[in-house]
């Protein structure tokens, strides 16, 4: 029996005995079998064409590559993948995987995510995946780290290693959601670490750098210059939302 086919007959199973709830309106998904209601998704603001090549939010003119905040600001990431915009309803789902303990919500989205960016994962070819680390008191008072839970989804759909020892959070930092953007730089100055050592040991030299959230770019901005230090030679980021307007 395949790993596969053992993992959708388990999902099947604790479908049966615990109904899958949609991520966007909270219900129990129907019909029967889909991850999130057809008409929730026709609700989703997906980012549209054309799209920054840097930060991957959707920009008004289509002969510009990059959205002002990108021309004028230094990125150590080749690029970031979006799939939503955060938005209101966005906004309450995230609320409710990290406040009200709805980590089951990041399966289906991950799963959307991957789906969407498969083509532009593969093409990367990354040695791995590596999730944006929450810092252990916040991981442990939430439970668990959303972009890992969301990078799990990844790695079950693209086959990739997902490692979560790599890139590491030394800094508890406040909320990154009520400061700006000069300030949440500073904010996350020596926050995080990347293992120099197993960067080596494991030949890392491309990876993919997942998130929840896209906001400024100061967080994956801060990781990707912690991974490239450690001698990562290019990062791939991919979020599920992305506000609209920096």
């Amino acid at each position: 029996m395949s790993a596969g086919f053992g993992e959708r007959v388990k999902e099947t199973a604790l479908s049966l005995l615990f109904p899958r709830r949609c991520p966007v309106c909270g219900e129990i998904v129907m019909p029967k079998g889909q991850r999130i209601c057809p008409p929730c998704v026709k609700k989703l603001d997906f980012v549209r064409e054309p799209r920054c090549m840097k930060c991957g939010r959707s920009i008004d003119e289509e002969e510009s590559r990059y959205c002002h905040s990108c021309e004028t600001r230094e990125r150590h990431f080749e690029r970031n993948l979006a799939l939503l915009f955060y938005d209101d309803r966005m906004r309450r789902v995230m609320a409710a995987v990290k406040y009200h303990h709805k980590k089951e919500y990041l399966a289906p989205l991950g799963r959307m995510l991957a789906l969407k960016f498969s083509e532009e994962l593969r093409r990367f070819a990354a040695d791995c995946l590596l999730p944006v680390p929450l810092h252990s008191a916040r991981r442990r008072a939430r439970g668990f780290n959303q972009a890992e839970e969301l990078a799990r989804e990844l790695a079950r759909e693209t086959g990739l290693l997902l490692y979560t020892d790599v890139l590491l959070r030394e800094k508890k930092t406040v909320a990154q959601k009520s400061l700006g953007a000069d300030a949440r730089i500073r904010n996350l100055a020596s926050a995080f670490r990347a293992e120099a050592g197993l960067v080596r040991e494991r030949k890392i030299r491309r990876v993919i750098l997942v998130d929840d959230i896209y906001t400024t770019g100061s967080t994956l901005e801060a990781c990707s210059q912690v991974l490239r230090a450690a001698g990562v030679e290019k990062v791939l980021c991919i979020c599920l939302c992305i506000v609209a307007e920096d």
